[in-house]
């Protein structure tokens, strides 16, 4: 036997209260995001370099002896073992002397004089300690004699 189902309407989804309530949403929020007083319109005065009160000679640049055994020499001064391949002492001296020349708008530079007999890796990590000082104006001489 064939029973008769009732014919259902296919059922409709209302769009206008949709639209209304996107719209509710969108004034809500263009109205809430106005108040709120966004980080760059705080006055805030950031720290920045204080400017020198007299000029200090800086000498046009800095020479950085390697000798055959190893020792490094920053103007006739010694840095580090001639073990260390970190240079600790010579990177901090070149860190300062980098801000020093920021400070007097000067360009840092540095110039290697290696000598005929040293190892490369020691040329390496003299560079290195220069990338770390963020000196990016290098040179190379030739020596003067092998010692």
């Amino acid at each position: 036997m064939k029973l008769n189902m009732p014919q259902m309407d296919e059922p409709e989804l209302d769009v206008a209260p949709l639209i209304d309530l996107v719209f509710l949403l969108l004034v809500f929020f263009m109205v809430s995001c106005s108040l709120v007083k966004s980080e760059g319109d705080l006055g805030l005065q950031l720290p920045g370099m204080v400017a020198q009160a007299e000029s200090v000679d800086m000498p046009d640049e800095q020479i950085i002896e390697i000798k055959a055994n190893g020792r490094i020499y920053l103007n006739s001064r010694e840095y580090d073992s001639f073990a260390s391949t970190e240079l600790p002492t010579l990177t901090d001296t070149l860190r300062r002397y980098k801000a020093a020349c920021d400070a007097a708008k000067t360009k840092a530079l540095i110039t290697i004089s290696a000598s005929d007999d040293t190892k490369q890796q020691r040329v390496i990590d003299v560079m290195n300690a220069c990338a770390a000082a963020h000196i990016k104006n290098i040179t190379f001489s030739g020596a003067e004699g092998g010692s």
